[in-house]
C-alpha cells in the first residue's frame, strides 16, 4: 500500500504543478486578463471552504461519492479543451474539477493514515512534491502551446483517478476515509476569531505566489526556464524542511506560527524589492521550508492539541486557510495585479504582517487565559 500511496500523491501533486504553475500563463497566454484569471482560480479555494460546512451537516464521504469525486476530475478536466476561450465555461469546469479534487485527497489521506501510519505518512507525502517538480521541469522544454499543458493536465488526472480507485479497492472496510457528521460544540471560529483570522490571512497572502509568480517574473525578464527552476528550488526546500522538522515540532507551537509569518512576511517582500534578482529570489523561495512546510505542519499540530474534535478542527484549516484564505488572496491579486502590478507582493507582504499580528493577539489572549486558570 506504501507504494500505491506514494504513487497517488506524485499524480496529484502533479497536477498541482501543472494547475499552479503553468495554467495562469496558458489563461494570460490566450487573452484573459489579470482580473479574470483571479476569479477563475479563486473558485476551487471557495469550493474547498464550502465543503467542509456540508460535512458538518451530515454530508458523508462514502465509497460512491469518491468515485463520483474520481469521474467528476477526469470529466472537468477533459472539458477545459472546449472550454479554454470561454470564461464562464471554462470558470465551471474550474468549480467542478476543485469539488472532486477537494473530495479526492481527504478519503486517501485517511486511507493513507490508517495503513501506514502517521510515522511513515510523511516519507508517503513526499512524493507529492517529486511529482510537482519533475513535472515542472519536463512541462517548462516542451510547453510551445497552451493544449500540450492541458495534455499533460489530462494524462496526469487520469493516472491519478486510476491509482486512487486501486487504493480504495485495496483498502479494508475499516480502513476506507469516511467522513462523518461531527459536533462543533468546542470549537467557536467566532469565539477564537484572531487565531482564525491569522491562519485565513497568511494563506491569503499567497494568492500573489500560485497565482500570479509565474506572470510576474516573465513580466519582470525572468525566463520561464529559470521561473519554474524558482518553483522547483521552492518544493526542494519544502522537502528537505518535511523531513527534518520533527525536533522543531516539540517547540512551542504558537512561536513557531509566529516566526514562520514573520518569514513569510520577508518572503514576499524581497520578491517586491528585487523582483529581477535571482540570488534574493532564491533565498525568497528557501523561506518556503518555513513559510509552508514549517507553519502547515506547526498549525495542524497546534489545532490537533487544540481542539478535542480533531477532524473537524483539520477540515476547518483546510476550509479557512486554504479555502477561505485562497479564495480571497485569489481574487485580491488579480485586481491589485491588474492595476497596480508593482505593489503585488508588497500588499501580500502586509497581510503576512497582519497574520503575525493576530497570531500575537491570540498568544496574549491564551496566556491571560492561562493566569486566570492559575
Amino acid at each position: 500500500m506504501f507504494q500505491l500511496l506514494s504513487l497517488f500523491y506524485y499524480f496529484y501533486f502533479s497536477i498541482v504543478g501543472i494547475y499552479i504553475i503553468f495554467l495562469p500563463k496558458v489563461l494570460s497566454s490566450v487573452g484573459y486578463g489579470a482580473s479574470e484569471i483571479g476569479i477563475i482560480f479563486a473558485a476551487a479555494p471557495l469550493v474547498r471552504f464550502v465543503l467542509p460546512f456540508l460535512f458538518m451537516r451530515g454530508l458523508t464521504l462514502s465509497t460512491t461519492i469518491f468515485k463520483a469525486s474520481l469521474l467528476l476530475v477526469v470529466l472537468s478536466v477533459l472539458s477545459f479543451f472546449f472550454s479554454l476561450h470561454h470564461f464562464y465555461a471554462l470558470l465551471c469546469s474550474n468549480i467542478a474539477m476543485g469539488i472532486g479534487m477537494s473530495l479526492i485527497l481527504p478519503f486517501v489521506e485517511t486511507i493513507a493514515l490508517r495503513s501506514i501510519g502517521k510515522e511513515r505518512y510523511g516519507k508517503s507525502r513526499l512524493f507529492g512534491s517529486v511529482g510537482f517538480i519533475v513535472v515542472a521541469l519536463v512541462l517548462v522544454k516542451l510547453l510551445s502551446s497552451a493544449y500540450i499543458a492541458l495534455d499533460f493536465l489530462l494524462a496526469l488526472t487520469f493516472l491519478t483517478a486510476l491509482v486512487a480507485f486501486r487504493v480504495e479497492k485495496l483498502s479494508s472496510k475499516e480502513q476506507i476515509g469516511v467522513i462523518k457528521k461531527s459536533e462543533n460544540e468546542n470549537i467557536s471560529i467566532i469565539k477564537d476569531w484572531q487565531l482564525w483570522l491569522g491562519l485565513v490571512l497568511v494563506q491569503m497572502s499567497f494568492g500573489s505566489f500560485y497565482n500570479f509568480f509565474t506572470i510576474y517574473e516573465t513580466d519582470h525578464g525572468i525566463s520561464l526556464n529559470m521561473t519554474v527552476y524558482l518553483w522547483s528550488f521552492g518544493v526542494f526546500i519544502e522537502i528537505i524542511m518535511f523531513f527534518f522538522q520533527a525536533k522543531l515540532l516539540y517547540g512551542n507551537l504558537l512561536n513557531i506560527i509566529r516566526f514562520t509569518m514573520l518569514a513569510t512576511t520577508l518572503r514576499w517582500f524581497l520578491v517586491f524589492a528585487f523582483a529581477t534578482n535571482l540570488p534574493v529570489l532564491f533565498f525568497a523561495q528557501s523561506l518556503h521550508a518555513l513559510s509552508f512546510a514549517l507553519f502547515h505542519s506547526a498549525a495542524i499540530s497546534y489545532l490537533f492539541h487544540l481542539y478535542k474534535n480533531k477532524s473537524l478542527a483539520q477540515q476547518l484549516f483546510s476550509g479557512m486557510g486554504y479555502g477561505l484564505g485562497g479564495l480571497s488572496g485569489a481574487m485580491l491579486s488579480g485586481y491589485i495585479y491588474e492595476y497596480y502590478p508593482s505593489y503585488l507582493f508588497l500588499s501580500s507582504s502586509f497581510i503576512a504582517f497582519g497574520a503575525y499580528i493576530f497570531i500575537g493577539l491570540w498568544s496574549k489572549k491564551v496566556k491571560k487565559g492561562e493566569m486566570i486558570m492559575d
